[in-house]
């Protein structure tokens, strides 16, 4: 697997890299390649000062470069200026990357500023899967929040084609997964159709079936009622996920989404790392 892993060279990113347990997940899942990305901006014109500030990133990179290559990753740094989530989509892209990875900072007491701005524009016009992986503050400094990537894997799925394409990319995980929960939550509109539970119950069976003969994993399923968003997260307690697989929704002829409001409210509420898998049709942007 090809990934593209976006860098600011803050702290919080160097505690993303530097954590021996994560990098061992990515390789388990079959991680060879790392790309390692840092936007910086397009505004600094020659002459002024900072002029040289693409030539000093890509010194900043060779620390986080070193440490995947002796994890065993094939190692190459990429410097571009311009707008942090076009740049990190377009190397996707170019790339045929199997996967972006971003570090989320984690929580803030303001509700609608729980990730980044870069965090939250990759999120809504990522074109491949993306891992958001959760960065917390400690008493040390920023550490990864939950470093067993994908070993307790919460997927949530509403039974629409997008979550559909989110449920094929479980195989990818496989080596790192342990142990997955399959939920559907029936929102409030369907709270008075008593068949729903019942049908639910069953495709969500048939799918931890599968999940159980393909890769051998230990599988539990759940149907919750309430608020989507309210239960996934509460989902996400109650079971010790480490990450969320979910579905995003699109495309829009608006730029500016292509995340379906679940999606993007479970990366920007939430506590997990997030794994969103984007429909097939997204264009980039």
């Amino acid at each position: 697997m090809r990934i593209v892993f976006a860098t600011d060279r803050s702290e919080a990113n160097e505690a993303a890299i530097e954590s021996r347990t994560c990098l061992e997940c990515l390789a388990n899942i079959g991680v060879r390649e790392v790309h390692l990305l840092t936007v910086v901006p397009d505004n600094v014109s020659s002459g002024l000062p900072g002029m040289d500030i693409a030539s000093n990133a890509r010194r900043a990179l060779g620390s986080q470069q070193r440490v995947f290559e002796e994890a065993g990753f094939e190692v190459e740094t990429h410097v571009a200026r311009g707008t942090p989530h076009r740049r990190i989509n377009g190397l996707a892209e170019r790339l045929d990357a199997d996967m972006i990875v971003v570090g989320s900072r984690g929580e803030s007491p303001l509700r609608n500023r729980l990730i980044g701005s870069t965090v939250r524009n990759v999120a809504r016009t990522a074109v491949r899967p993306l891992l958001a992986e959760r960065i917390e503050t400690t008493e040390t400094g920023p550490a990864v929040k939950k470093e067993h990537l994908f070993r307790d894997t919460l997927y949530a799925t509403d039974f629409s084609q997008n979550a559909q394409r989110a449920y094929e990319f479980f195989p990818h995980l496989s080596g790192a997964t342990e142990r997955a929960y399959l939920l559907h939550v029936r929102g409030h509109e369907q709270r008075e159709v008593d068949d729903a539970t019942d049908e639910a119950r069953d495709r969500l069976a048939e799918l931890a079936t599968d999940l159980r003969d393909r890769m051998g994993i230990d599988v539990e399923t759940n149907v919750r009622s309430g608020g989507v968003v309210d239960e996934i997260l509460a989902e996400e307690r109650r079971v010790g996920a480490t990450t969320t697989l979910i579905g995003a929704r699109g495309t829009s002829r608006l730029r500016r989404l292509l995340l379906g409001s679940t999606a993007e409210s479970v990366v920007a509420q939430g506590n997990n790392n997030v794994l969103l898998v984007p429909p097939a049709s997204v264009t980039p942007r």
